[in-house]
C-alpha cells in the first residue's frame, strides 16, 4: 500500500490531528540540568500528563521522556501505519461503514456488546 492510499484514506490525517496537533500534545522543552535536579518531578509530570518532555544538552543531541504506555500506544500505531494488510481492512471497513453495507449486529448481539 502506498502513502497516497493511505493519506486518501485519511488516516494518516487524523493520526496527525489526534496525537501530533492538540493543544494537550504539545511537548515541554527543559534542561538536562533542569531534568537532574528535578528527575521525579519531571518523571511523574510525564506519566501523568500523558505528555513527552524534551531534554537538551549543551554539548550533545537531545533526547525525549515518554511514558512507557505511551510509547507502546506509539508503537502500536506505527504496527498499523506501517502493516499494508492491515491498513487494506481497514480501508474495506470504511468503504464498507460509509455505504452502510457491512455487517449490522442484531439487537440481541448489539445488547451483549454493550450489556459487558
Amino acid at each position: 500500500m502506498t502513502w497516497e492510499l493511505i493519506e486518501l484514506l485519511g488516516l494518516v490525517d487524523y493520526y496527525v490531528r489526534y496525537f501530533c496537533t492538540t493543544e494537550d500534545t504539545s511537548v515541554d522543552v527543559i534542561s538536562v540540568n533542569q531534568f537532574r535536579d528535578k528527575l521525579k518531578h519531571f518523571v511523574e509530570q510525564v506519566i501523568s500528563e500523558h505528555l513527552p518532555l524534551k531534554v537538551t544538552r549543551r554539548s550533545g543531541k537531545d533526547f525525549v521522556v515518554i511514558g512507557a504506555e505511551d510509547w507502546e500506544r506509539e508503537q502500536e500505531t506505527l504496527f498499523v501505519l506501517q502493516n499494508s494488510s492491515l491498513m487494506m481492512q481497514i480501508a474495506d471497513s470504511a468503504r464498507t461503514h460509509a455505504k452502510r453495507s457491512g455487517y449490522a449486529p442484531t439487537d440481541q448481539e448489539t445488547h451483549e456488546i454493550l450489556g459487558v
